[in-house]
């Protein structure tokens, strides 16, 4: 009974953080870590021009596919990692915080929101407002670097610089941290589907097979690498052939798709160099002493963070958990009203 007591008095920021992400929703709640990882994903029918009704949201989207295929249109409310369509963003906010497992932990949340860096006024309110309208008593945002740099253990509170590279679904983002403040953030928005959508273009045009999304997406993550030429794998994939529609099987490898994402890696490779130039001397130096860390699902590219070290001549490490750093940093700000007054933003 003491205890209960104690960690229902221990003072906390908030209840519950949610990274809305391109390709998934991560829900976290305070005391219980990440509770729900779901895609960003609605599934819908027209009953009407203009009138559209909701068929399922996150996981229960294959199972109405598999169901109704030919009635169903599928949409991503989050683009970019900010809100693309209102309505349906609401709706999946409210799916999700409404799911047994939030409401057992907190029926009305205060909840933590991260963000892309920069985000304008009116994406910033477009968020609060889907969260209170899901149920949430007050909403707090955060900017994703700084979640992701929390998650990946940097020690954002120290005055000695840190470096977060955040390859995610939408947008990179190359953020230097110190003192709990973003003192530099460059964005790209190259990603995960960008690299997809970069296979897809790569092998239409140059091998001449049509292939899903869901096949490019598999080769970017058990056949990308970023240097092409290094212990080269090879696997057979389906598709159309792209001149005359018929079937086709083709055998590839992973120079292949190496060669495919190249210009995306070096966009972000780019980036991280313009950072480190748009950065004070003064903590260039610690950068060039403890290096730059990778997150999100991109730095787990085969060999991109031997490149990185080559290429910008720093060293590059992975975070532990990559695919949740954001969610873990979101998670570990719930338990600390200190951090969170400090790089909450303004709205």
């Amino acid at each position: 009974m003491f205890w209960n007591w104690f960690k229902s008095e221990a003072p906390s920021a908030a209840d519950v953080y949610v990274d809305l992400g391109t390709a998934n929703t991560l829900v976290a709640a305070r005391g219980f870590g990440i509770i729900l990882n779901e895609p960003s994903l609605v599934a819908y029918s027209e009953t009407s021009p203009g009138r559209r009704r909701i068929l399922a949201i996150g996981h229960d989207v294959k199972d109405i596919l598999n169901k109704t295929p030919g009635n169903t249109f599928l949409l991503k409310p989050i683009r970019d990692g900010v809100i693309a369509d209102f309505d349906f963003a609401q709706e999946m906010l409210k799916h999700f915080l409404s799911r047994p497992l939030v409401q057992k932990a907190f029926s009305r949340p205060r909840v933590v929101v991260s963000l892309p860096y920069g985000v304008t006024e009116v994406e910033k309110k477009a968020v609060i407002e889907a969260c209170l309208s899901s149920g949430a008593r007050e909403v707090f945002l955060i900017d994703e670097p700084m979640a992701a740099a929390i998650g990946a253990e940097l020690p954002v509170k120290s005055p000695h610089g840190s470096m977060i590279v955040d390859i995610g679904g939408g947008t990179t983002e190359i953020a230097v941290i110190a003192l709990s403040d973003i003192v530099y953030c460059e964005a790209v928005k190259v990603g995960g589907h960008k690299m997809d959508e970069s296979i897809l273009d790569y092998f239409k045009k140059v091998k001449k097979i049509v292939i899903s999304e869901t096949v490019a997406e598999d080769l970017k993550v058990h056949f990308g690498t970023a240097v092409p030429k290094k212990n080269i794998r090879t696997t057979t994939i389906s598709g159309r052939d792209a001149d005359t529609g018929l079937n086709k099987t083709l055998e590839v490898s992973s120079e292949d798709v190496g060669m495919a994402i190249n210009d995306c890696l070096e966009l972000i490779i780019n980036a991280i160099h313009k950072a480190l130039e748009k950065t004070p001397p003064e903590l260039v130096a610690d950068l060039i002493e403890s290096g730059l860390v990778l997150a999100g699902g991109g730095a787990l590219i085969r060999d991109f963070d031997i490149r990185i070290q080559n290429e910008v001549r720093i060293p590059v490490k992975i975070a532990q958990h990559p695919l949740t750093a954001i969610a873990l940093g979101g998670s570990k700000v719930l338990e600390d009203p200190s951090l969170l007054s400090k790089i909450q933003l303004e709205v």
